[in-house]
């Protein structure tokens, strides 16, 4: 693992302490997380993405996620295919989601490397699912190197179903975090106690974006045909991508 690697892995970590529920899903309550909601809308997550990308999951399918997080949308995963393999950068996330989903059989939680899916053989799996992951990574670089690691992964015929960002606009560092005035210095105040989420500021939340001429060349040479695109020039892309024979 290298320096950015390294960089993603604390990072994440620190989220996972500070409050994985929330920096998974931003939409629960920093502190005061709906944890019933939480897992609900992990669901409602997978079947938007299969019913907007037009995808059906079989239950013989083995299914690797990247970026399982606390395992939100693993659950449901698990609960429809065959196996899982679930990888994320960050130990203390993947510890936490063992804790709450200790019940999932066959599902393999795997430590990753912020890079690439090495440890899986090639043509070794059906599908390739990554929700809201490649928008919070630093570089477009290791992007498209988890784009051609999916056409190495995927056996021929399988497909990959994934969100990136294509806008640039979306992902504009935020100035040094400083004693603001008024009410955004309350807000400060809190994060520096707690009450508040911090690293919001950071690369590695900010994330960045890439260009569909890019993407649509590094697919080509890892074999992989773009179905369909959907969301363009957003900073929620959806991507369907089907390994060629």
């Amino acid at each position: 693992m290298d320096d950015a690697g390294e960089r993603m892995r604390d990072f994440w970590d620190d989220r996972a302490r500070e409050d994985a529920f929330h920096f998974v899903d931003p939409r629960e309550t920093f502190g005061q997380p709906d944890e019933e909601r939480f897992w609900r809308r992990g669901a409602q997550e997978v079947d938007a993405l299969l019913e907007l990308l037009d995808l059906t999951l079989l239950k013989s399918d083995h299914v690797l996620e990247l970026g399982c997080g606390l395992g939100r949308l693993t659950r449901v995963l698990a609960q429809r295919a065959q196996h899982v393999t679930a990888i994320d950068v960050s130990p203390e996330m993947l510890m936490l989601a063992q804790d709450h989903n200790d019940g999932l059989y066959n599902v393999e939680w795997v430590l990753g490397d912020g890079e690439t899916l090495a440890g899986v053989e090639d043509a070794s799996v059906d599908v390739v699912i990554s929700h809201s992951v490649f928008t919070h990574i630093p570089s477009p670089k290791v992007q498209l190197g988890y784009v051609t690691e999916f056409g190495r992964v995927l056996k021929p015929g399988g497909w990959a179903a994934f969100t990136l960002s294509t806008d640039p606009g979306a992902h504009k560092a935020k100035p040094p975090a400083a004693p603001p005035a008024g009410s955004s210095r309350r807000g400060f105040l809190r994060a520096l106690v707690g009450q508040a989420p911090t690293g919001k500021d950071q690369p590695e939340w900010v994330g960045s974006w890439v260009p569909l001429d890019a993407l649509g060349a590094t697919a080509t040479q890892a074999g992989l045909f773009l179905e369909r695109i959907e969301g363009s020039s957003t900073r929620r892309t959806l991507v369907r991508a089907l390994r060629e024979d």
